[in-house]
């Protein structure tokens, strides 16, 4: 493929997925954090899957260029939480815990289509297969980078909750320059990040998709040609 036509492909298959899973990653958020006392995001419109309330630009380009990325954060009100310290770890950890059922639920669809392919026109098949297949992917990526236990990170707030008082304030006061930091280290030294990410991606990747299912993706689609989706 030539760059344009390349950039197209990877973007009619990447598109949808991408944008899915970074906005029911930010809205479970909102929607834990109304359950447990906290409607600012409820109050603000963000408890919607419509991607122009949630989409980051910057957030949307890292994406699709190192498989990392965000949309605009959801508000919580951490005093608002009826139990703000332990209530706070099930609020950051809705975001992870989205994205694996994602992947998950893809992966079942995923290999529900394989077993069905015989019925389904190519034409249909092939890139419901890979946009499937790239959402296990980035679901995967996201719910594991935002684990990483580094304030505004959700594992970062989730340890926060976990820790004792003096240590939780300690961590916390990395939040305002953690992300920043995160940035330039994925920007900077990515390989950092996926040597921390990629064992327990592939890990998750065989344990959802597997062998048999991938061995058909790369003889059936042309999905080696998203270009990181090596396996």
């Amino acid at each position: 493929m030539d760059d344009i036509s390349g950039f197209i492909f990877k973007l009619s298959i990447m598109l949808v997925p991408g944008v899915f899973a970074v906005v029911c990653h930010e809205v479970s958020h909102g929607y834990v954090a109304n359950i447990f006392g906290d409607p600012t995001a409820k109050n603000m419109g963000r408890l919607t899957l419509n991607p122009i309330k949630h989409i980051d630009p910057i957030g949307l380009l890292m994406l699709f260029i190192f498989k990392i990325g965000w949309a605009k954060p959801v508000p919580v009100n951490f005093y608002n939480l009826r139990n703000p310290k332990r209530d706070m770890i099930w609020v950051a950890a809705a975001g992870p815990i989205t994205n694996f059922l994602l992947a998950s639920l893809s992966a079942l669809l995923l290999r529900s289509i394989i077993e069905m392919a015989a019925f389904i026109p190519r034409s249909i098949a092939e890139p419901l297969l890979m946009m499937l297949a790239f959402s296990v992917f980035i679901n995967l990526i996201l719910a594991l980078f935002n684990m990483i236990p580094i304030p505004p990170l959700d594992g970062g707030r989730v340890l926060v909750g976990l820790l004792p008082p003096r240590p939780a304030m300690a961590l916390s006061r990395v939040e305002p320059f953690g992300m920043f930091a995160i940035i330039l280290v994925v920007i900077l030294f990515p390989l950092v990040i996926f040597r921390v990410i990629y064992p327990p991606l592939y890990l998750g990747l065989d344990l959802l998709i597997g062998d048999a299912a991938m061995g058909y993706l790369l003889k059936n689609t042309s999905i080696a040609h998203l270009g990181f989706f090596n396996f």
